[in-house]
């Protein structure tokens, strides 16, 4: 049976756009606010995110995937990542999305150790000495006291996004290549850094 890409169609005339970049995320809020901030008017990039519920575990973010991928094909140029926090979860649910993640070129697995505010915190301090997930919210706080109340992206901007990518590289020193296994890594940055890039491809 084929499947049908009616989703990509669009009125004669209007263009569509350069590259899309899917990604199933374990957070409801804060990881979709963040990755919006990256759709741009030029129909250069579109993010796609594909929620779930609260407290979502990995192997649910993979099937949201997975399922999105049998609707809706991928561009050769689109990417499609999965995003998940360290937090509790065993190294076999990380594992399948890590091997998930190899199986195509445009795939990319991106994880935050202990959780997707540690990337966050980048955008403002070094993030060195965080000791738990708890931590990591608290020490956020101390640069977005109303976290709580969501995520002001008007606070992230493109100084502080280059600031948290060359942080997260300085920290991405595991000597295995699945993804991070110390508190105080992330490499939300690789992803970052591909969205970043295609606008400067395109502008070039």
């Amino acid at each position: 049976m084929t499947t049908s890409r009616r989703k990509f169609q669009r009125p004669l005339g209007v263009r569509r756009y350069k590259k899309l970049f899917v990604i199933a995320t374990e957070g409801t809020k804060t990881e979709p606010i963040y990755f919006r901030m990256f759709n741009d008017d030029a129909l250069i990039v579109r993010i796609n995110c594909l929620k779930g519920n609260v407290g979502s575990a990995p192997l649910k973010v993979l099937k949201r995937m997975t399922d999105h991928l049998q609707r809706e094909n991928l561009r050769p140029s689109d990417q499609a990542w999965l995003v998940v926090d360290k937090d509790q979860w065993t190294e076999d649910q990380l594992g399948k999305l890590h091997q998930w993640s190899l199986k195509q070129r445009n795939y990319g697995f991106a994880l935050s150790n202990p959780k997707f505010e540690y990337w966050l915190l980048l955008h403002f301090e070094e993030g060195i000495g965080v000791a738990s997930s708890r931590d990591c919210t608290e020490r956020l706080k101390r640069w977005l006291p109303d976290y709580d109340k969501g995520l002001d992206t008007r606070k992230t901007g493109r100084p502080q996004i280059n600031a948290a990518i060359k942080r997260a590289k300085i920290r991405d020193h595991q000597t295995c290549e699945d993804w991070p296994r110390s508190f105080g890594q992330t490499t939300v940055y690789r992803l970052v850094e591909n969205i970043l890039n295609t606008h400067v491809e395109q502008a070039a």
